[in-house]
């Protein structure tokens, strides 16, 4: 009998991915410890493989291992090569890393996806270790490049045959620098999630001694692309129709901490309900998380919104400005404005306290389970891989 559906006949394979990464952990890790820091390198590989791809992961590693975890085997190769050559003057020439590659051409990929765009150069050697098979690049939070790099952009990116963005609005300077070659195809896909649950807030109060009705959270770099003087200007706008408003700052890098201290200290009502708490360890943000009625953001750039979707998945609504990831991100959870614009923050942060907070915490979690689990981003990227597999 013929092998057209027969008896007998066997199923389609399932489509052959390698994912690889090209960044060496600078602490040297081994391949479980770099699994615990790094949760997003197996939580994207594990939901492309439980989305019905069958997934290896290559990684840049300070030595040789290999292990099998939720039906992804893991290869850490010890190329050194995989890092720059570094030059007086602190110039950075990429080299071969022929290990890695080497390794990634004999597990015979259908489809090779490269984790970040700035590897043009190695992503151009591995297009050529392995003529045929299709490169999506995907993006982590890069700038289009400028100058000199615009053409080894271009010249390394030649040969892939797709990008991948948070929103696909994230290439349009990327084209226009032309580092990625134009009408190549986008890709619209998360770059990670998160295993944070809603919990219960008032066990998260209790635990984390933050109060406030509304209880507002924010987390970032006090920089000037977080903008955290819009945030206090838009809380001080609002605290008049929000009596019992706090607002909670945790922050890592800090450039404009003078600035945001004496903005506080010049406002009456900042310095009696704002509380800058610095550093916290990520293992205490989900209950940071929990413990707020809303999560505020006033970024004038994001790469993919990682607090953003740590807020949803505890059920957090995101009070945030109107950038292209958090556009993707947010979805209707939560509330959008210009960037920059104070007012239109404080409002947003009036009207969503006027919510039922029952129905909007909900409301985010649901969201977040429904598109922005690691099972949503591997349908997305199994989706990027068969287009890519039948061009």
């Amino acid at each position: 009998m013929s092998g057209d559906g027969g008896v007998g006949a066997r199923a389609p394979r399932a489509l052959r991915v390698v994912q690889v990464g090209f960044h060496v952990d600078p602490q040297g890790r081994d391949a479980e410890a770099l699994l615990g820091a790094w949760p997003t390198l197996p939580g994207v590989a594990a939901g492309a493989a439980r989305a019905g791809v069958e997934v290896t992961v290559v990684q840049a590693a300070a030595r040789r291992q290999t292990l099998e975890r939720d039906g992804v085997v893991y290869h850490f190769v010890d190329d050194a090569r995989a890092r720059p050559l570094r030059l007086p003057g602190g110039v950075r020439l990429p080299r071969r890393p022929a290990r890695l590659l080497e390794r990634v051409a004999s597990l015979a990929p259908d489809v090779v996806h490269v984790q970040g765009l700035h590897y043009p150069l190695a992503a151009r050697q591995l297009a050529r270790a392995l003529p045929g098979v299709p490169l999506l690049v995907q993006d982590h939070a890069s700038r289009a490049p400028a100058g000199w790099r615009r053409v080894a952009w271009r010249w390394g990116h030649a040969p892939i045959a797709g990008v991948a963005f948070t929103a696909r609005e994230q290439a349009a300077p990327f084209f226009e620098a032309r580092a990625i070659p134009a009408g190549l195809p986008v890709f619209e896909v998360i770059e990670g999630s998160t295993a944070f649950t809603p919990g219960d807030q008032d066990a998260a109060r209790r635990e984390t001694g933050l109060f406030g009705d509304p209880c507002l959270l924010w987390t970032g770099q006090l920089d000037a692309n977080k903008d955290p003087l819009a945030t206090l200007d838009a809380f001080e706008l609002a605290a008049p129709r929000l009596r019992d408003a706090r607002l909670w700052c945790c922050f890592a890098r800090a450039p404009l901490l003078d600035a945001v201290r004496a903005r506080i200290a010049s406002s009456p009502v900042l310095r009696d309900r704002v509380t800058l708490l610095g550093r916290r360890p990520h293992g205490e943000m989900e209950s940071l998380f929990r413990a707020a009625d809303f999560f505020v953001q006033t970024s004038h750039r994001e790469g993919s919104g990682y607090s953003i979707v740590e807020a949803l998945a505890c059920g957090t609504p995101p009070l945030v400005t109107d950038v292209p990831a958090a556009r993707r991100v947010v979805g209707d959870a939560g509330s959008r404005t210009p960037v920059g614009d104070a007012r239109a923050l404080a409002e947003a942060m009036v009207e969503w306290a006027g919510r039922e907070r029952a129905c909007t915490r909900a409301a985010a979690r649901a969201w977040f389970e429904r598109a922005l689990t690691f099972d949503a981003i591997g349908r997305e990227l199994r989706a990027a891989y068969e287009a890519l597999a039948a061009r």
